[in-house]
């Protein structure tokens, strides 16, 4: 709104909540956790998850939010507007850690690890503004997201082996909004 209100330069905010999907980096140390938890799992490892699982976090499928900006680019009438991108959807790190082996068969269990100091506990985002604003609905589910990321990187083994699990998981969990 700043620049809007103080320069008439047309601009609108987009937040995005832990973005997810294929191509996701695992070499940067704020990687997001499904693609760390799909990594472990078709490694055959458990999966680390700092704390106890309960963390929650609203996932955002990467195709979701390419579309919501394109789309936030080209409303009209929504100048300085500050929109929140997600799902609204509330999924633990545990309920994260169940779908993805059921998507690929499996049943690896967690490897629990002391939680981090200043982990967030609960991140749920409200796109009511975005979906209102805009004709957008988020239309890739979660489920669909992790089906279409765990289909990627099932075509992609090359990016397994460069994905050291170089930072905690559970609290590299794309926390701040973007991850």
């Amino acid at each position: 709104g700043l620049f809007w209100r103080g320069f008439g330069l047309e601009t609108v905010a987009v937040r995005y909540f832990n973005v997810f999907g294929p191509r996701q980096s695992l070499e940067n140390e704020y990687a997001v956790v499904v693609p760390k938890f799909i990594t472990s799992l078709l490694r055959g490892e458990p999966p680390p998850v700092y704390g106890d699982g309960t963390q929650t976090r609203d996932f955002t499928y990467v195709e979701n939010v390419v579309d919501a900006t394109l789309l936030a680019s080209q409303t009209p009438g929504i100048s300085g507007e500050v929109l929140n991108i997600a799902l609204g959807e509330e999924h633990s790190v545990l309920d994260l850690l169940r779908e993805l082996n059921a998507i690929l068969g499996l049943d690896v269990p967690p490897s629990f690890k002391p939680p981090r100091p200043g982990d967030v506990q609960r991140t749920l985002a409200d796109p009511s503004k975005a979906m209102r604003l805009l004709p957008w609905q988020g239309c890739v589910t979660f489920a669909e997201g992790l089906r279409r990321t765990v289909d990627w990187f099932r075509a992609h083994p090359d990016r397994l082996v460069r994905a050291p699990h170089t930072t905690p998981l559970g609290s590299g969990l794309g926390v701040g909004g973007s991850g």
